[in-house]
Formats: structure tokens, C-alpha cells, sequence
């Protein structure tokens, strides 16, 4: 008989302690503190108390999805399941886990130690990339340039099914071994965000140039992609987390041990200045050398600054240089 358990009271309560302002954050969510609570700038009925619940001031949605805890917020606005909830959760806080899960019943997931993984199948390509760009140079304020820089590049395309924009994240040999999705629409302020089934979390949206010993290191690709439009960076290695995590960026490392420096450009919330502080330490303990790079005040991140600053800003033409 398989060796069962459910998820532990520890897993369950790390789960229910990480800062909802920060999840909120990270699903694209603008977060603003109002007295002794915090709320959304896309959505100000949401009420979230003491950084763990929130409550929704509203009459016109369903009994269940009002309020409740991380899990509950992630369930009704990031269409999770509970146990998916919880996975993403834990991976959020950093926690490692052993082995795969299962459901047992309506309510217990519970852990098996052998099962299968999930094929990893990037989605169709769509006949072309219209809405990616529509979206990028539209809502994002990218330059037409540097999209079709990424684009040339193989790093980016739109999947056919509902026109979501796909970022690969490859490794050293170019083989893609993760891939997120993002909508191009946003529905009454929610942002659809998803990895691609069976991906592998130890690799990031990256763009190597092989003759840099540097990496800059975002947590999303479209922050990524705006600091090259900013600055005109087309030499230096780039890393995107898609988390606070640093699993990608200890892969990256090992496959590119050429790389001594790293400068980390991660947002400017509370979330990510705590995380650049503890990966800061972390990686100058290793003997790298680091730097503390967010966008200036009071930009949160690189595209919100991009955006602000789009009409002052000249965005070089990108070189036609060969990436993997």
C-alpha cells in the first residue's frame, strides 16, 4: 500500500502566512494602503486585513467568493484550484516539498510518491502575433522594436487558442524547459496569468549573450523586456524569476559559470526590496558580486517607469544579434 499524507498543519499555516498584499501584487493587482487596511486600485471594494484575508464589499457575486484567505483569493481571481492554491502558495514562500500530490477526497490532497509528470507541450502557435503586439505596445508601451526583438529572437509568441502570450524560458543548449502565459485582455481588473503544464520552475524567461559575465535579474519578463528598452541593453545576460524566488536564477548560474555579477532589479514594493535585500546576501556570500538595481521612486517596477516616461524616452533600434 502507497504511503499517503495529507498536506501538514505546517504547509497549511505557511500557506495562510504569506503576505496577500504581495500575492495581490504578483497576479498584477496595484496595491494601496488605506488606514488600516490595503485595497486595489482595479478593484476598491476588495478590503485585505492584516496583509493574511480579505473581504469583498460587494452584493453581486457569489456566496464563497466575498472574502477568505490566500487560498480563497487565489481560487477566485486567479482561477486556482484549493491544492493549486496551496502549491503556488508554498512555492511563493520559497518552501521546498517532496514528491508529487493527489486528491484523495473533496477536501484532502494528499502526497504520492510515484506519479507520472505532466508532458511539458508549449501551446499552438496563432497564424500571427496581433494581439501580442496590440497588447505590448499598447497597454505595456513597448516599442514596436523591441518586441520584434524578442519575437525574432524565439522568446515570445501568441498561442492560438486564446491569443495569451507565451514567454519561454530555455536552457543553455536553447531547449525550452518552462513557459508562462499572460492574457492580452484584462477582465474587470483581473489578469490572467499561468505556467504551462508540466514546465520545469528551476528556468526563467532568459535572453544569454554568452560574452557577458553579468546577469540582471527581474521578476517579470515584461519588466525585463522594458529595462532593455530603457537602457538600450543589448550585451548584458537577463533573467526573469516569474516569482521571488530564486530556483531559476541558481540554474542560471550553474549553466553560465562565466557569470560573476549579478544585479538585481527586482520591484520596488515591500515584497521585492525585502527579496533583493535577502538574495543580495545570499549571492555576495557566494562569493558574486551583487548590486541593488530597481527602477528610481516612485516607480514600483520597470514598465510602470517605462510607461511613465515613455514620451522622453528614445528606445535604440536593437542589434541584429544572433541569441539562442
Amino acid at each position: 500500500m502507497e504511503e499517503r499524507r495529507s498536506f501538514t498543519a505546517e504547509e497549511l499555516a505557511l500557506a495562510k502566512s504569506v503576505d496577500l498584499t504581495a500575492v495581490a501584487a504578483s497576479l498584477g493587482y496595484t496595491v494601496k494602503k488605506i488606514g488600516r487596511y490595503h485595497t486595489l486600485k482595479e478593484m476598491d471594494s476588495i478590503r485585505i486585513y492584516n496583509r493574511t484575508n480579505w473581504f469583498r464589499w460587494s452584493r453581486e457575486h457569489e456566496r464563497g467568493n466575498n472574502g477568505g484567505s490566500q487560498i480563497d483569493f487565489l481560487r477566485v481571481f486567479a482561477g486556482m484550484e484549493v491544492k493549486d492554491a496551496v502549491f503556488w502558495l508554498l512555492d511563493f514562500s520559497g518552501y521546498q516539498r517532496d514528491g508529487n500530490w493527489e486528491k484523495k477526497s473533496a477536501n484532502v490532497y494528499v502526497e504520492k510518491k510515484e506519479e507520472k509528470k505532466k508532458p511539458f507541450v508549449l501551446p499552438a502557435r496563432a497564424k500571427n502575433n496581433d494581439y501580442l503586439y496590440s497588447y505590448l505596445t499598447g497597454d505595456r508601451a513597448l516599442d514596436r522594436h523591441t518586441v520584434d526583438y524578442f519575437v525574432s529572437c524565439g522568446l515570445i509568441y501568441e498561442e492560438r487558442s486564446h491569443h495569451n502570450i507565451v514567454f519561454k524560458g530555455n536552457d543553455v543548449q536553447g531547449k525550452t524547459r518552462f513557459a508562462s502565459m499572460r492574457g492580452v485582455s484584462d477582465r474587470e481588473g483581473k489578469a490572467f496569468k499561468c505556467d504551462v503544464a508540466g514546465n520545469d520552475k528551476n528556468y526563467g524567461f532568459n535572453i544569454w549573450y554568452g560574452q557577458s559575465d553579468e546577469v540582471m535579474v527581474f521578476e517579470a519578463a515584461i519588466d525585463l523586456m522594458s529595462y532593455v528598452e530603457i537602457r538600450g541593453d543589448y550585451v548584458t545576460n537577463k533573467l526573469a524569476l516569474g516569482m521571488l524566488s530564486d530556483a531559476p536564477l541558481a540554474t542560471f548560474l550553474e549553466e553560465h559559470p562565466k557569470v560573476r555579477k549579478i544585479s538585481f532589479c527586482l520591484d520596488n514594493d515591500e515584497p521585492g526590496r525585502k527579496a533583493a535585500e535577502a538574495l543580495m546576501e545570499k549571492y555576495y556570500g557566494l562569493d558574486y558580486e551583487v548590486e541593488d538595481c530597481p527602477p528610481p521612486k516612485p516607480f514600483k517596477d520597470y514598465n510602470q517607469w517605462l510607461q511613465t516616461a515613455k514620451r522622453c524616452i528614445s528606445a535604440p533600434v536593437p542589434p541584429k544579434a544572433a541569441v539562442r
